[in-house]
């Protein structure tokens, strides 16, 4: 029988890119929900109803522009929360991506707050090999992992990865490239880019020098995710 798997995005923006693929190519059938629509950004407290997590075979979490403990998602972030605990508990493999990531944290005991050291654009991350590497990354908050996690990828400036039970939580974004961090910056963030001394210009030709290596490093990713961790 094919295999599940349900992609949660929050906002218009977020796209699961070659993550999304790979796991195509693992034989999962993508199923996708979309929490926030695009006329609701600037007023995102909706009401979702969020599929079971139990007829699922995996979870993958995207991004998102607004942060995990706001008050204006709040109606949507405390449903999701559930989701990730009953996912857990039934022992489906859930994969979270930067803001999918401090979900992950948030729900299974960890903390989410403001970083001191925002990070746009690609950085370094030491870790496992399916982990370490330059990746893009666009957060200016950053998990404490929960305390029974194993933390498999980090920087200076904030935890980047850890696996928990079945669950993989990334800071980063091994999603995207360089048309999708360019889709950010037309969408405010070059303001939001420069507001925290960084140059967008730079950015978007740093992010694109990597585009080659996309597919495969996500691959890569994935294949941790499914052979290591979900088989936990």
């Amino acid at each position: 029988m094919t295999r599940r798997l349900l992609v949660i995005g929050h906002d218009y923006l977020e796209t699961a890119g070659s993550i999304e693929g790979r796991f195509a190519e693992r034989g999962y059938a993508i199923e996708s929900v979309r929490v926030v629509p695009a006329d609701r950004i600037d007023d995102p407290g909706v009401d979702f109803d969020f599929p079971d997590p139990r007829e699922y075979d995996a979870v993958l979490v995207l991004g998102a522009r607004w942060s995990s403990y706001s008050d204006t998602v709040a109606s949507w972030v405390k449903p999701e929360t559930e989701l990730l605990r009953s996912a857990d508990e039934a022992g489906v493999p859930v994969f979270g991506i930067c803001f999918g990531g401090q979900m992950l944290a948030q729900a299974h005991g960890g903390s989410v707050a403001a970083s001191p050291v925002p990070e746009i654009g690609p950085s370094v991350v030491a870790g496992v090999p399916a982990v370490a590497g330059v990746w893009t990354q666009w957060h200016s908050d950053r998990f404490t992992p929960p305390h029974d996690a194993t933390v498999v990828g980090a920087n200076g400036a904030a935890p980047q990865a850890f696996v928990l039970r079945r669950n993989l939580a990334v800071q980063f974004h091994p999603e995207v490239d360089a048309d999708n961090v360019q889709g950010w910056l037309d969408d405010g963030g070059v303001e939001d880019a420069r507001s925290r001394g960084f140059d967008p210009d730079v950015v978007i030709e740093h992010v694109r020098s990597l585009d080659a290596d996309i597919p495969a490093r996500a691959a890569a990713l994935v294949d941790y995710f499914l052979d290591e961790v979900a088989t936990s």
